[in-house]
């Protein structure tokens, strides 16, 4: 037992005990000898053989010169055995817990880059589950059910919101997600810095993302304000969400669901204006269903017309109501007021001056944003 090189922590999976039996057996030792010779009393030479009892510092040293080797080699043995018997117990554990991986879009999370690419086979499963638990940043699913049954019982509070838990969970970690990468604005919130911001903002609603998306986050950071873009997870129709991570940091987020620049900048506002205007508890989740639905709450309504006068305020409206259906009116006054012309179309067909079917529609630009998402 001098020739400690060869030994591969990694390779070990039973208990120290094991060694100490084999080494027993080779000098014909009988536990007795051993524990005459380790100078401890017999149960314990019996435990430390069958690998119940533990061997710390003190007994990591006997065993160096009653069986051989060093004190490291036999602490090492005992550290990589106990881990192994935790690592098998959370395997087992995790195994318990696959029923939960039900509630998530698995196949939507891979291939978005959330979670690491696997085959969804039985003997992979308990893998996925810690994958799910590593994206949330959670010890165990009774943790994500208290936080995020918290957040749906606000998002119905908000606007009566029916939503799929499990994936919009998953899209709002994943805007968490994003901002914690790049760090989280340092500037303290006011409103009044963040409403100077969104004047700038209105600026850059003529311009293509490649060009505003960096000043837009820019702007919000620099009042305090944090904004994540997420795609949209299948089967959701989540287009923005503004909530707060704590009682002083703000975050906006927004999913490009519809991908029109109109819906972009009408929803940005929107999720600004529950920023600047209502509660700090509730998390404000906007979706189609809801912004179609004809018993939106006040405070869906009072965003709703914060994000319209932002854009086209209401001094403008008899002329826009007025508009000839040309290219070239819609263009010209576009430019008048400072807004880009797929927004006056927007706001057109919202007012029920223009169908939602017209060639018009060819003036709002799509946006696809280019970039990691967590």
């Amino acid at each position: 037992m001098t020739d400690t090189t060869q030994f591969h922590p990694d390779d070990w999976i039973s208990p120290p005990g094991d060694t100490i039996a084999d080494v027993l057996k080779e000098r014909g030792w009988s536990p007795q000898a051993f524990a005459k010779n380790a100078g401890i009393p017999l149960a314990q030479a019996k435990r430390l053989i069958s690998g119940d009892a533990p061997i710390d510092e003190a007994m990591a040293v006997a065993l160096a010169r009653s069986v051989g080797s060093t004190s490291r080699f036999w602490l090492t043995r005992e550290a990589h055995y106990r881990a192994r018997i935790r690592q098998l117990r959370e395997a087992d554990k995790l195994k318990q817990l696959v029923p939960w991986l039900d509630r998530f879009p698995i196949a939507d999370m891979m291939k978005i880059g959330f979670i690491p690419k696997r085959r969804k086979t039985e003997e992979n499963k308990p893998a996925i589950v810690e994958d799910l638990l590593m994206f949330f940043r959670m010890a165990s699913p009774e943790i994500w059910g208290e936080v995020y049954t918290n957040m749906e019982a606000s998002f119905r509070r908000a606007n009566n919101a029916q939503t799929n838990l499990g994936a919009v969970s998953v899209w709002l970690r994943a805007g968490e997600s994003q901002i914690e990468n790049i760090g989280y604005s340092p500037e303290k919130y006011t409103r009044e810095k963040f409403e100077n911001a969104l004047r700038e903002i209105r600026n850059l609603t003529v311009g293509r993302p490649q060009k505003f998306e960096q000043q837009m986050k820019n702007l919000c950071s620099e009042a305090g304000v944090n904004l994540a873009l997420i795609p949209v997870i299948p089967r959701i129709r989540v287009s923005g969400v503004a909530r707060w991570i704590d009682s002083e940091r703000p975050l906006i987020q927004m999913s490009l669901y519809g991908k029109t620049n109109d819906r972009f900048w009408f929803t940005f506002f929107h999720e600004a204006a529950h920023i600047i205007l209502h509660s700090k508890k509730v998390v404000f989740l906007d979706n189609d269903r809801v912004a179609a639905s004809a018993n939106r709450g006040h405070q869906e309504q009072e965003a709703d017309n914060f994000a319209a006068n932002m854009l086209i305020p209401k001094k403008y409206l008899d002329e826009l109501r007025g508009l000839q259906h040309t290219k070239t009116a819609i263009e010209g006054f576009a430019k008048d007021i400072g807004i880009h012309p797929g927004i006056v179309v927007g706001r057109m067909q919202h007012e029920n001056v223009l169908h939602y079917r017209t060639v018009l529609n060819k003036l709002k630009d799509r946006f696809e944003f280019k970039q990691n998402v967590v």
